[in-house]
């Protein structure tokens, strides 16, 4: 299992630190260093979706141009934008053999990973 994020994000910290005191084995890639390769964005768009995926509260969503905040918003533009501002994926994303998701919820975890 692959955890993407941003490693001192407060969310992220909490998916750690269930999946730490759950015992439950992962690697961690922070997307902001090095960015996401095209292939890997184009995965996780293709598995979550872009709606999904791009994090509309962020102050870096705020920042974009209406032009920008369109462009994400298409497969063919996004991965280039999403390279260049990582700050616009939500965290955590998840992927593991048979499904990826993104967020951290205390249900959604033991629902997902305690089966």
């Amino acid at each position: 299992m692959i955890v993407y994020g941003i490693k001192n994000c407060d969310t992220m910290k909490k998916a750690f630190t269930w999946l730490d005191n759950h015992k439950i084995d992962y690697q961690f890639q922070d997307y902001r260093n090095p960015p996401l390769p095209a292939e890997t964005l184009l995965e996780l768009i293709d598995k979550i979706g872009l709606d999904q995926l791009v994090n509309k509260r962020s102050t870096s969503w705020r920042a974009l141009s209406e032009s920008e905040k369109k462009s994400v918003m298409e497969r063919s533009e996004a991965v280039a934008i999403l390279q260049a501002h990582p700050t616009l994926i939500k965290r955590p994303v998840v992927v593991t053999a048979d499904q990826a998701f993104v967020g951290f919820s205390d249900a959604l975890y033991s629902e997902t990973f305690l089966k």
